[in-house]
């Protein structure tokens, strides 16, 4: 049986059709505007200068790539001080796009320079706090199910704070937080290993993450950024554990090299991607074909690529590898584990990580008229060297030069 199987069969070809039909993940705003590192950033034309930019951006990605229909937001970033959340709304929906996750800013402001809700002093505590409710009452404004939370919360040195203290101090701020929340509503925990924390960060993995989400209450799951781990991690085993125990909220989306490079994703390491892919399908094969409700978000740093040809590549690089992922036969991957047939169980895998499924995906989009190649189309469009003009002669109108804020 050769591992390089080609492209699939008519049956396969079906299974990826269905699977890419159930297929959305989320942009995120921030990741069309001028980012950077601690160390400097790099200027493009044509990023955004505001929302709304990032959502005529954002709708672009959609009309050529038919799964990306919701964008998440940054509070703070987004939603300065006296905006209209229900004008974001309508402004959204004339780009064919919607408001996803909300994402509250906890680690932004000078108070937060000890924590958010692990600080010690419990007025900024308590400010976090009420910054997070803010957040879910703006998100039900504007209709979002997603409050996705990331803390820059952490110590540098031994004996700055106390562990124990700083772990009760997050489990009472989130179950404050999770109370909050209407009834359809979930709050995504994310973890990260370190970074800005240098001596131990207060949700350093996704077992920590678990924990204060269950702490925090029924509405409350964990989110997975696939660049928050160290290097031999293995992330589609947290990611089959967290999907047994019902706890899998989300993923961010991006690849490493180390750990939070926030790289575009499949661009390191796309095997592990399909792999963690593998699992969900594995999932819903053992449940009766039912996949798990899992928000897939975007999270990179486009400082080098081109921000919408990136922000294009990652998705259809994401639905070509959700596609080989379909191709598993579940039902002969059962029979060889059962047998210990460890040979035939790797290559089956393998075949199906290496089947072309060019000319299905190609069929999905043109059932909804879509491009065959949305990068390509992207290419061939002139929007980005249209933005560029547009953007730089409104930052010159405006006198604020190149952009150098999140916003």
């Amino acid at each position: 049986m050769p591992i390089h199987s080609g492209r699939p069969d008519d049956d396969q070809a079906e299974r990826i059709l269905v699977a890419l039909s159930q297929f959305r993940i989320e942009t995120p705003s921030w990741g069309y505007a001028d980012t950077g590192t601690r160390f400097g950033k790099f200027h493009q034309p044509a990023a955004a200068i505001d929302l709304d930019d990032k959502l005529a951006d954002a709708g672009q990605v959609q009309r050529l790539t038919g799964c990306c229909p919701t964008v998440a937001v940054h509070v703070l970033w987004d939603f300065p001080k006296g905006s209209d959340p229900t004008q974001v709304v309508r402004r959204a929906a004339q780009y064919d796009v919607a408001i996803g996750s909300i994402n509250p800013n906890v680690f932004q402001d000078q108070r937060y320079k000890l924590g958010s809700f692990g600080n010690p002093d419990a007025a900024v505590r308590q400010a976090a706090v009420q910054h997070c409710v803010d957040c879910i009452a703006l998100a039900q404004q504007v209709g979002s199910r997603l409050i996705s939370l990331w803390f820059a919360d952490g110590t540098n040195y031994p004996g700055q704070d106390n562990t124990r203290a700083r772990k009760r101090r997050f489990t009472e701020a989130l179950q404050q937080v999770q109370q909050r929340l209407d009834a359809d509503q979930l709050l995504l925990v994310e973890y990260k290993p370190f970074e800005p924390a240098f001596y131990q960060t207060d949700i350093a993995d996704w077992g920590m993450a678990y924990l204060l989400a269950k702490s925090a209450g029924p509405n409350a799951k964990v989110l997975v950024d696939t660049g928050h781990h160290y290097l031999a991690q293995n992330i589609e085993q947290i990611v089959a554990w967290l999907l047994d125990e019902q706890m899998l909220g989300g993923f961010h989306f991006n690849d490493r090299r180390y750990a939070d490079d926030d790289l575009t994703l499949g661009s390191i390491d796309p095997y592990q991607v399909f792999r963690i892919f593998h699992e969900i399908h594995s999932y819903a094969f053992d449940h009766g074909g039912i996949f798990p409700e899992i928000a897939y978000m975007i999270d990179q740093s486009h400082n080098l690529k081109p921000k919408l040809e990136a922000m294009v590549q990652t998705v259809m690089v994401a639905q070509e590898l959700y596609a080989k992922a379909a191709l598993v036969d579940h039902a002969a991957l059962d029979v060889y584990q059962s047998h210990g047939d460890i040979v035939a169980a790797e290559r089956l895998l393998q075949r199906a990580f290496m089947t072309d499924v060019t000319d299905a995906i190609v069929a999905w989009r043109r059932q909804r008229g879509l491009p065959d190649d949305p990068l390509d189309a992207l290419r061939g469009s002139g929007y980005v060297e249209q933005a560029a003009r547009e953007r730089s002669e409104r930052r010159a109108a405006l006198g604020i030069g190149q952009s150098t804020s999140y916003a």
